[in-house]
C-alpha cells in the first residue's frame, strides 16, 4: 500500500501491507514506529493505556510526537488508588494530551444486581468483558488503529507480536512499538527521564490491573503471576484473538 493514500483501514490493509510495513520497521526504534504510526493514521490513531510502566514510556514518547494525542484509560472503577494518583500526575506533566477516562455502561452496583456480587471472582471473563472489552470497543469507534504497550517477553501469548498487527477482535490495526524491549529497558527509560510511575511497582507489582484481581509477585515469578492468581485466566481479553466458530 502506498503511504500517499489517505488513512488506511482494517478492511483495506492487506496481508502484504502488514508484511511490508513490519519489514520496513523491523530495525527502527520505538519512537520511529510511533512517529510512523501517527504519520500514517493521523487522527485515526488512539492509545489505550493502562498506565503501567510500559504505558508511562509510551505516553512520554507519544507526547514527543503528538502532544495533543488521544489516550484512553479503561476506568473499571476497580483500580488501585495509586493508579488514579499516577494519572493525575501524568495529566499535570502532559497537559495537552487528551486523556479520556472510559467507563463501563454498568456501575458496580448495577453489575452486582444483574450478575451477583464480586463478579470478578465467580465469572472473571464476564467481568472483564463488561468493564474492559466492551468499553474499549466503544472508545475505539471512529478510529482505524490503536497503540498498545505489549512486549514479546511478557508472556508466551505475546511472543509473536509484531510492530503492526491485524486485530480481528476489534476490527482494527494494532501498533506495538515496544515489542523488542525488556523489562530493564522500560525502567532505564523511566529513570533516565525521571518519569512518574505507579508506586505499586516498588512493592513487587510488575503488572497492575484492577485491585481485586492483582497481587504482588514473589521473587523469580513471572511478571503476570499476580494477575488473576489462582485462576486459569491470564489475560483480560483485550489482546486475545477471537475464537472461530469451530473453536
Amino acid at each position: 500500500m502506498s503511504e500517499r493514500k489517505k488513512t488506511p483501514s482494517y478492511d483495506t490493509f492487506t496481508r502484504n501491507d502488514y508484511q511490508f510495513f513490519n519489514n520496513r520497521l523491523k530495525h527502527k526504534k520505538a519512537e520511529n514506529v510511533i512517529d510512523w504510526a501517527y504519520g500514517l493514521f493521523n487522527g485515526k490513531l488512539v492509545y489505550a493505556c493502562s498506565f503501567g510502566a510500559e504505558g508511562i514510556v509510551l505516553t512520554d514518547m507519544i507526547a514527543g510526537v503528538k502532544k495533543d494525542a488521544r489516550i484512553v484509560f479503561l476506568d473499571t472503577h476497580l483500580h488501585f488508588k495509586e493508579t488514579y494518583e499516577l494519572i493525575d500526575k501524568v495529566k499535570q506533566r502532559y497537559p495537552e494530551l487528551q486523556i479520556d477516562m472510559i467507563e463501563p455502561e454498568l456501575s458496580l452496583e448495577e453489575q452486582a444486581s444483574v450478575h451477583g456480587e464480586q463478579l470478578w471472582k465467580s465469572k472473571p471473563d464476564l467481568c472483564c468483558d463488561i468493564r474492559k472489552n466492551k468499553p474499549l470497543k466503544r472508545a475505539l469507534e471512529g478510529s482505524t488503529a490503536w497503540l498498545s504497550g505489549l512486549r514479546r517477553d511478557q508472556s508466551p501469548s505475546r511472543a509473536t507480536t509484531e510492530f503492526v498487527n491485524k486485530d480481528d477482535k476489534f476490527g482494527m490495526i494494532k501498533i506495538c512499538p515496544l515489542i523488542h524491549w525488556s523489562w530493564q529497558d522500560v525502567w532505564n527509560y523511566i529513570h533516565e527521564r525521571d518519569l512518574p510511575y505507579n508506586s505499586l511497582h516498588d512493592r513487587q507489582f510488575p503488572s497492575i490491573g484492577c485491585e481485586p484481581c492483582t497481587f504482588a509477585v514473589k521473587e523469580g515469578e513471572d511478571h503476570r503471576a499476580g494477575r488473576w492468581a489462582g485462576l486459569e485466566k491470564t489475560e483480560c481479553g483485550l489482546h486475545l484473538k477471537p475464537l472461530s466458530k469451530k473453536e
